[in-house]
């Protein structure tokens, strides 16, 4: 008797004595949604990996092409890019030849940003990338109703959040 409880503790203290309990994470919204972007981050940089791109850059590059001459502010506070990292990006982008900056025709102490030639070609590429991409998440969502409900249901969970402080 002795030694079956001795044996029964010792695969507790290794984890052997049955499932891990996870349903205290399974059921947080906030636990599901870092898992969910850790999962999407790593087949996003699986998918672009070919384009070299961060989820951030292609943010930018996403925003730039349809909305050029857009300052930089408004690129950054729309993707929720503090000041201090979005520098960086854009300078990357910059060395890339993907984006370029000129003065704002409306603010000459701003920058407004646009797309190359070259970076207009490359944007080309990745929505074909992101089109893959998107039509692999809808069926895993259960079709375009489950999605169009899934993006409601997130928007819903950010309204009125307060913005991300500099």
């Amino acid at each position: 008797m002795w030694d079956a409880m001795v044996d029964a503790a010792g695969k507790e203290e290794l984890g052997e004595a049955g499932a891990l309990d996870v349903s205290s994470i399974e059921h947080s919204v906030i636990f599901q949604i870092k898992r969910t972007q850790a999962l999407l981050t790593r087949r996003f940089q699986s998918r672009f990996a070919g384009f070299d791109l961060r989820p951030g850059e292609y943010g930018i590059l996403l925003l730039i092409a349809t909305n050029p001459g857009r300052k930089q502010t408004e690129i950054a506070d729309a993707l929720g890019i503090q000041r201090a990292n979005f520098v960086p990006l854009i300078n990357s982008l910059e060395r890339r030849h993907l984006t370029e900056r000129r003065p704002s025709l409306h603010d000459r102490r701003s920058n407004a940003l646009y797309l190359t030639p070259y970076g207009e070609d490359f944007v080309q590429g990745i929505y074909q990338a992101e089109a893959t991409f998107e039509a692999e998440c809808t069926v895993r969502l259960g079709g375009a109703k489950s999605r169009e409900a899934f993006l409601a249901l997130l928007s819903r969970l950010v309204a009125g959040a307060a913005p991300t402080s500099p």
